[in-house]
């Protein structure tokens, strides 16, 4: 590897820790619901906007931040974003209520949607073309890597607070510790700002800014010289062009001709979320309490679901090019439709019945005492079974001991649940989670290519808002079997739609596929 090659590493690798925080951010909320919904005596569609408004918030940060990078610069929104992530995680791990909780972690969603943007760009910047795929897919992996971190680190924290260490004790972990959750991540935080100090401008900015010179100095750190001259010739005249360039109305993607191309990326954006994913990965110990495996076990078990997540991911980078688009989405569809139907059918066995045997190793006398009255009653499904904890014990109290409750009258296979989750997680990671974003790069032709990326971005984000918004209300008022029996059928219907009217992708030049999708006016 020469000095330059080695370098473009080092930062590119720097650079991609944003993908690393913004993973956390998004997931190290799964661990808090449970804690924060009896903190904060919540409804359920409480939490789920507390969970859904990060990825609101993350969905305006996107938008404005490419131009405010071209503005102010590449490396100082990154800084910004650091800061913010710092800044929400101490809030949010400080909120004495609600509120503040909701807007500290609103706040984290503008780091969460500024670096989904940023990070990419700046490494595609500075990388040579044959390196670009694979540095910047480094920040895609970055981003799962965070997810399973924060999975991890949500079970330490647990593990730590059910210790009798004397530091933890000391620290407050085992009294705080879903605060300790979600202040733990300002450490990662501090380490990235400072990081970003041997980061240095971009030289496609500097250019853009007029600063030549500046920016050839910092082009030879990453490029030898040769390549460097003939790099500041290209950037200067692709921004030359881009001045020059009329802008291409909005409404231009809505055009005839641009109408099958739409509807693909429009079905296969929805199809990413309306199927669950941000369900799992943001209430994955949630998921698994259903189960009736208590929390600490449910806590492991999301680690499962990271890992799965990691391996599946790398998988899918390993084969996109090599079996292409259109097989991945098939099997992985399927998988996606399979597995749903498999929790659906896990669920919906489910019997539940208190025995005074159970009754009696209930944690807290009083709630032994009052929830004597449903000893030897038989519930065929969860919704009933909650609904006579609720009227019993009261909506806050319900809450509070839901996972004992559960593991105490529950007669289920839980083997089948986990399996579900990590099939269905597998089978999203190996699909509609990478190749979502390639099938994007290469549908739309480049005169609409920016505006049609957005704007199904955009509903791709609207639509995991709104799943994870209405998830904990889903499984109050359907229960966990019908929920996850919905998002079985919508993967079917989208495997239908894949099949029929998805072209394969690979090996096509761009140009060759514009033919192909695009129709003469």
């Amino acid at each position: 590897m020469t000095r330059q090659a080695s370098f473009t590493a080092k930062i590119a690798a720097i650079v991609a820790l944003g993908g690393l925080l913004m993973g956390f951010d998004a997931s190290v909320i799964s661990g808090v619901n449970k804690f924060i919904q009896v903190e904060f005596a919540l409804t359920d569609l409480q939490l789920g906007f507390s969970v859904g408004s990060l990825t609101i918030v993350a969905s305006l940060a996107m938008m404005v931040s490419g131009p405010l990078s071209d503005r102010f610069g590449r490396r100082v929104l990154l800084k910004a974003c650091a800061l913010i992530f710092a800044v929400s995680a101490i809030g949010s791990a400080l909120a004495p209520n609600f509120i503040l909780f909701l807007i500290f972690r609103m706040i984290g969603g503008l780091g969460v949607g500024a670096s989904l943007i940023l990070a990419p760009m700046y490494i595609a910047e500075i990388a040579l073309p044959k390196e670009r795929g694979k540095l910047v897919s480094f920040n895609q992996l970055n981003i799962v890597v965070g997810i399973s971190l924060a999975f991890f680190s949500n079970y330490l924290i647990l593990s730590l607070g059910d210790s009798d260490l004397h530091w933890v004790q000391s620290l407050g972990i085992d009294q705080y510790n879903w605060r300790w959750m979600l202040g733990v991540e300002a450490f990662p935080a501090v380490f990235y700002y400072i990081g970003l100090a041997w980061v240095p401008r971009s030289p496609r900015w500097l250019i853009m800014k007029g600063r030549v010179d500046e920016a050839q100095e910092v082009m030879l750190k990453f490029a030898s010289k040769h390549q460097v001259e003939e790099d500041m010739v290209a950037i200067r005249l692709a921004i030359k062009a881009d001045e020059n360039k009329p802008k291409t109305p909005m409404t231009t993607v809505f055009k005839p001709a641009f109408r099958l191309v739409l509807i693909i990326g429009l079905v296969i954006g929805v199809l990413q979320q309306i199927t669950g994913i941000n369900a799992v990965f943001f209430y994955a110990p949630m998921i698994f309490e259903q189960s009736g495996i208590g929390t600490d076990a449910s806590f492991v078990q999301a680690i499962l679901v990271g890992i799965t997540n990691l391996v599946f991911t790398i998988l899918a980078m390993v084969f996109i090019d090599r079996l292409g688009r259109k097989p991945l989405l098939i099997v992985g569809v399927s998988g996606i439709a399979i597995f749903m139907f498999i929790l659906a059918y896990g669920f919906n066995s489910a019997t539940y019945r208190l025995s005074q045997e159970k009754i009696d190793q209930i944690s807290d006398p009083q709630v032994r005492t009052e929830i004597s009255v449903l000893a030897g009653q038989n519930f065929d499904n969860d919704v009933n079974y909650k609904n006579e904890i609720r009227a019993v014990l009261g909506s806050v109290r319900a809450k509070a001991f839901e996972s004992e409750l559960i593991t105490a009258a529950i007669n289920i296979n839980p083997t089948l649940i986990l399996i579900g989750i990590i099939g269905f997680v597998a089978s999203f990671a190996i699909s509609l989670g990478p190749v979502m974003w390639v099938l994007f790069s290469e549908l739309f032709p480049l005169s609409v290519r920016g505006i049609a990326i957005s704007l199904v971005g955009f509903v791709n984000s609207a639509v995991s808002a709104g799943v994870q918004f209405i998830f904990p209300w889903e499984l109050s008022t359907f229960g966990s079997a019908i929920t996850f029996f919905i998002y079985g059928v919508l993967a079917f219907l989208g495997l239908i739609f894949i099949v029929r009217r998805l072209p394969e992708t690979k090996g096509k030049s761009l140009e060759e596929l514009e033919k192909i999708l695009i129709k003469s006016e």
